[in-house]
């Protein structure tokens, strides 16, 4: 009797399951050894190796990948020496219990311990019997295998789990989360994309699963595939939550798509969502972007009711919204509560006050705010601030402010760009300092500074409207030929008067291939002989 149960028999086991064969002793550890996973960069799916066939014949010569079980209790067979290769055993058990639901709470303990061999035994053997885990066992070995880098075998098993609809949503979050760490953002992309576009299985996906796509996407900074998942969790009729609005918005804003920002944050007051405060101030300066202050303040007072205190950031990009649009008095406003809340005022913040004023062609109270910040915060003097200060100079004609504020500039050590001295020039040329003018230049080419057009603009206004033609002359003798330069030359000496040096100009302009525009062309009409 005792020889009749040790008496093995050798059979074949057709495809049952997620494997094409099974034995007793698998030559290694894993099943990943036995069905060859082909999982590229871009590809996420398994394909099962291909299994050659073998004669029922105990006198040929045994195949390795060939299946043999025996019918005694747990036991190894191995008929030819190559099975005794040295790996670890994996073997199929024989269960007395049939009863799926207290298997599966076995096959879950295993999971949860982490015995990733005694799990995949327990599971081979269901499989081979024909039982099938419940769908939290099934997610419990996946999340197993997962954590100790079995994705091979984690991607059969979940193959497993569709044949058999036992998938969840919880089961595509475990798997993405392997596929994103082992494979990368792509492959999990590009398996989240067959699933959304699956009729069967779209449906399982939730919101958490949306979120989590979300949060890939904001992590690689891919704001198209963030507007894809949104537009496919609202084409399943998914609201979102806090958490998904916040990453939409947070994620387009950081790619400077602000009307996509917008429209999330719309989206989210249409389905009566409470936004977060970090929701509220990307929301703030999308609106401040988009040129949309209105709603930027509405969103702000919204915050200042739930009594909460935003950041510098969003102050600043408050005030220069409303500062470009015109509001200067709430601009102050915001400015006065931005101090009531402990804030310290930054360089950009004073800048975009100064900027405030010169929109409002307040250029007095802005030099008067800039001496301020000068005798208070001068540690927060910068090249902007300095520059928006010259601009105001040069609107009053406050040429001795502007030769002030450029000498505190190069005194400073800040390398001045040639702007600020056109700033300084157009000053000059305002206050009818045309010396004074040519003084700046002289020096800005002394400091190896290349004249732009605008520059030289200014210079050549100056100059004829303060008679100085000789110099006139020069610069254009000394620059490039350049047509704005000649057609604001004749134009001002033809305001002058100065016939002689106009014709002189004009017929040199066109000797030098210079086109002249229409002005220039209406004014010479009056003084150039008709031949």
């Amino acid at each position: 009797m005792a020889t009749s149960f040790t008496t093995p028999v050798v059979f074949h086991i057709t495809n049952i399951g997620f494997s094409e064969y099974y034995n007793t002793q698998f030559p290694n550890s894993r099943f990943s050894e036995i069905f060859r996973s082909d999982i590229s960069s871009n590809s996420w799916c398994a394909k099962p190796k291909t299994v050659s066939s073998c004669r029922n014949s105990r006198t040929s010569r045994p195949d390795k990948s060939v299946v043999k079980a025996s019918i005694a209790y747990d036991s190894v067979v191995k008929e030819n020496s190559m099975w005794e290769d040295g790996d670890e055993d994996v073997r199929l058990q024989f269960l007395e219990e049939r009863d799926e639901k207290n298997l599966s709470r076995r096959l879950l303990k295993l999971s949860r311990a982490d015995k990733v061999r005694s799990a995949i035994e327990l599971y081979a053997s269901m499989d081979f019997m024909g039982l099938r885990p419940e769908s939290h066992a099934f997610n419990a070995l996946l999340s197993c295998l997962l954590r100790n880098g079995e994705l091979d075998d984690a991607l059969q098993v979940f193959e497993t789990m569709k044949s058999d609809d036992r998938t969840s949503a919880h089961s595509y979050n475990l798997i993405l989360q392997g596929v994103v760490k082992a494979r990368g953002f792509e492959a999990a992309f590009e398996m989240f994309k067959v699933l959304v576009t699956d009729e069967v299985n779209k449906n399982k996906v939730d919101q958490v699963l949306f979120n989590m796509m979300l949060t890939l996407c904001r992590d690689n900074k891919d704001w198209a595939k963030t507007e894809f998942v949104w537009r496919k969790m609202k084409d399943n009729n998914c609201v979102g939550n806090a958490v998904t609005y916040r990453l939409l918005v947070t994620t387009f804003l950081a790619s400077s798509q602000y009307g996509l920002a917008i429209e999330a944050y719309l989206e989210m007051v249409q389905h009566r969502v409470e936004p977060d405060s970090r929701t509220m101030e990307s929301v703030i300066i999308a609106f401040a972007k988009d040129g949309r202050w209105d709603f930027a303040l509405t969103v702000f007072r919204g915050m200042m009711k739930r009594k909460e205190n935003p950041n510098v950031i969003i102050f600043n990009a408050l005030i220069h919204s409303l500062g470009n649009n015109g509001q200067v008095n709430l601009a102050f406003k915001v400015f006065n509560c931005m101090k009531s809340l402990g804030h310290v005022p930054t360089s950009y913040t004073w800048n975009a006050l100064l900027v405030a004023l010169c929109r409002a062609e307040q250029y007095g109270d802005a030099l008067r705010l800039f001496e301020k910040i000068q005798h208070e915060t001068p540690s927060t003097l910068g090249l902007h601030l300095y520059n928006t200060a010259l601009t105001a100079c040069k609107q009053v004609g406050a040429w001795r402010r502007a030769l002030q504020i450029l000498w505190e500039m190069e005194d400073s050590g800040l390398e001045v760009p040639v702007t600020s001295y056109c700033r300084v020039i157009g000053a000059c040329e305002v206050g009818n300092e045309p010396k004074v003018a040519l003084q700046v230049y002289q020096h800005m080419v002394h400091q190896k500074k290349t004249p732009d057009t605008l520059t030289l603009l200014s210079l050549i206004r100056s100059c004829i409207w303060g008679s100085l033609y000789d110099e006139v002359h020069e610069i254009l003798k000394l620059v490039p030929p350049n047509a704005h330069l000649y057609n604001a030359a004749v134009q001002g000496f033809c305001l002058r008067e100065k016939t002689e040096s106009a014709t002189k100009l004009y017929q040199e302009m066109r000797e030098l291939g210079l086109s002249s525009d229409h002005k220039t062309r209406a004014m010479m009409l009056q003084f150039l002989p008709r031949s």
